[in-house]
This record gives structure tokens, sequence and C-alpha cells, in this order.
């Protein structure tokens, strides 16, 4: 079960990178680069599992009205973070600001959606799998 949700965590990563690159002008991966992208993918999803938590609990103790927005602050540490790692596969460009803005938005709207999506998807797997064994 572990297993299945890191994959549908990584997998649900992924699929918020794709849509940053495919809606903001100034976001790019590096798609001749492929491995470049799973790294940043990877990288991307256990920074979002150690950021989100961690973030909390300081916005707990320091700031409690920034704790409505943990997710997409994470999601902001997080890309900048993989941005700055050389051989990530992903940049950020021109417009600056606005893609910064909105890059982080779209990534997690796009990484929550899927996160809660894909399970369904598997699940509806696993029920038709288990029908056509009876």
């Amino acid at each position: 079960m572990f297993l299945i949700r890191a994959l549908i965590f990584v997998l649900s990563a992924a699929v918020g990178l794709i849509a940053a690159d495919l809606l903001l002008p100034g976001f790019r991966i590096d798609w001749a680069d492929w491995w470049g992208f799973v790294l940043a993918v990877l990288i991307f999803a256990v920074l979002q599992s150690v950021l989100s938590p961690w973030i909390a609990t300081v916005a707990k103790r320091n700031a409690p009205a920034l704790l409505g927005g943990i997710g997409i602050i994470s999601t902001l540490v997080a890309l900048v973070i993989v941005a700055l790692i050389p051989r990530s596969g992903i940049r950020i460009g021109e417009p600056i600001v606005l893609t910064w803005i909105l890059a982080p938005v779209i990534v997690w709207l796009v990484t929550a959606l899927a996160t809660w999506l894909l399970p369904m998807v598997f699940i509806k797997k696993k029920v038709e799998e288990r029908r056509s064994e009876k």
C-alpha cells in the first residue's frame, strides 16, 4: 500500500510539472534530457513530502495565518530548489515574476487533483481485475 501511495504521489508530481510546462511559456521542461525530468520529479516529490509538514509546523508556531497556504508555499520552495539543481531538466524564465507566481499554483492544483483522482484509477483497475477473476 505504501508503494502505491508513493507511486501516486510521484505520478501526480509529474502531471503537475507537465501541466505547468504546457500552460506557462516561462516554465520549461527539457524533454531532450528525460533523465533530468525524472530526477526533477523525484526530487520535487521528496521535497514536497518533507517540506509540507515542516512548513506547517513552522507556520503553526510563528504565523498561523499561513496554514491555509502550506501546499502552495511548499510547492514554491520545492520548485525553487528543483530549478536551482543544474541538470534537473526544469527551467523557469521570462516572464519571471508571472511564472514564479503561477507555476506553484498550477503545480499545486494539478498535483492535488491528480493525487485525488489517480487512486480512483488504481482502485477501478483492482475492482475490474477481481471481477474478472470470478
